[in-house]
């Protein structure tokens, strides 16, 4: 993810990128994803910096108030990032040491390690083929066998991955039928709508975790946010994500020395967005509907376009639009592609920054001293092994998708038959 931190530049150019990976380190590079940042953009970060607060003043909570609004959500609460989002609504759903959190083996590792960070078990629900999202299927044999091991888990955190949202419905009503909480990750999904809501409104879950790291369809630089519906939970997330500490009179335990008090009531984490960061999240809000339409048609684009190549295509649904933060697609060796190393090489050789999303999180060394292990996840794991993203951001012009193409084409095909 690390193109999201260059210098914006005009949407036609590549940019310089520094791969410790690649031998072309020094190469122009066609990035896999980057943001988008305008003159409006740079001016409301402007007029922040010339104003009294920098930090704790009114761009948070007008920000946090237009995310809310967007997402049909009745509390937004805004963070540092959306690991200190998933971190905060894991503590503020009560989960803690002997509990645990499910979440899918095909997502970035914060989506577990926010477990850990409350002193958790994690565990993960296997995903569909196509989707690469959670399996409901998988998640209602697992919740059955954890029910009669009395090992059900406190949390489930469903991935909306690509962009694309989970079953929520068929997720929420497993959920509710086992006590289980529910916190979506939709690091990914901002704008996506699932059976004509917003992913975000609540109406499947405790909380839902937004990203607007540099890579997604809106960005702060860093930071994330946290909706829910429920009152108490937006408290305890706003007093978490500053030390623990407050100032309202109800929720103090002596009384007020002068209006200087504060308290902490409890430990608290440093989780703060700046004003600087909101003020850049409100102006690019102005540009989402764009942002959303364009990744829409680069999606459509590539679908008609790669329909003939050995490849599945990512996986579309009739009750739900993703909000298209990725482009990724499984390569198929039956069908005469190459294996997905020849292929990714050849790419980036070619100048392509092509990516691969996820490395199974079970698999990670970490994840592995903890007792996980090769096959625990075969779905994730095989899908793992043949899976490519392909460029996909609102700058990206058709003339550059075709040259995505007509390069993949060539990396796909047998070598010395291109």
């Amino acid at each position: 993810m690390g193109q999201g931190t260059e210098p914006a530049l005009p949407a036609p150019e590549r940019q310089k990128v520094r791969n410790p990976h690649s031998v072309f380190s020094n190469s122009e590079m066609l990035p896999y994803a980057r943001q988008n940042v305008s003159e409006e953009d740079v001016a409301a970060v402007a007029a922040v910096l010339r104003s009294d607060f920098l930090t704790q003043g009114p761009a948070i909570p007008r920000f946090e108030a237009r995310v809310a609004e967007i997402c049909g959500a009745k509390h937004a609460v805004a963070v540092s990032s959306a690991t200190a989002g998933l971190h905060l609504a894991a503590l503020a759903l009560g989960l803690g040491p002997g509990r645990a959190l499910w979440t899918s083996p095909n997502t970035f590792v914060a989506s577990a390690n926010c477990a850990r960070y409350c002193g958790a078990d994690v565990d993960f629900v296997d995903v569909e083929p196509d989707s690469g999202n959670l399996s409901v299927a998988a998640l209602a044999a697992k919740l059955e066998q954890a029910a009669a091991a009395n090992r059900l888990p406190a949390v489930l955190v469903p991935v909306h991955f690509a962009g694309l949202p989970c079953d929520l419905a068929e997720t929420a009503a497993l959920a509710r039928r086992y006590g289980v909480a529910v916190i979506e990750d939709a690091a990914h999904a901002i704008g996506a709508t699932y059976r004509d809501g917003p992913v975000g409104d609540g109406r499947f879950s405790d909380c839902t975790v937004l990203s607007f790291h540099a890579v997604k369809t809106v960005t702060t630089g860093e930071g994330g946010m946290v909706l829910t519906n429920r009152d108490d939970l937006a408290a305890h997330l706003r007093r978490l994500r500053t030390h623990g500490i407050t100032r309202e009179p109800a929720e103090l335990t002596a009384v007020p020395a002068g209006p200087w008090s504060y308290e902490q009531v409890e430990l608290g984490y440093h989780y703060r967005l700046t004003d600087i960061q909101a003020a850049l999240g409100w102006s690019q809000l102005d540009r989402l509907p764009e942002f959303l339409r364009r990744r829409r048609e680069l999606a459509a684009r590539y679908d008609c376009l790669l329909a003939e190549l050995p490849v599945h295509l990512p996986a579309r649904r009739a009750d739900r639009e993703s909000g298209w933060h990725l482009y990724p697609v499984v390569l198929d060796e039956a069908r005469g592609a190459r294996n997905r190393s020849d292929v990714f090489a050849a790419l980036r050789a070619a100048g392509i920054g092509v990516n691969v999303h996820y490395i199974p999180v079970h698999l990670q060394p970490y994840y592995r001293k903890l007792g996980f292990k090769p096959g625990d996840f075969p779905v994730a794991e095989a899908r793992y092994a043949a899976a490519l993203t392909l460029p996909l951001y609102y700058g990206l012009t058709d003339a550059q998708q075709d040259e995505v193409v007509a390069a993949l084409h060539v990396a796909l095909a047998p070598e010395g038959t291109a």
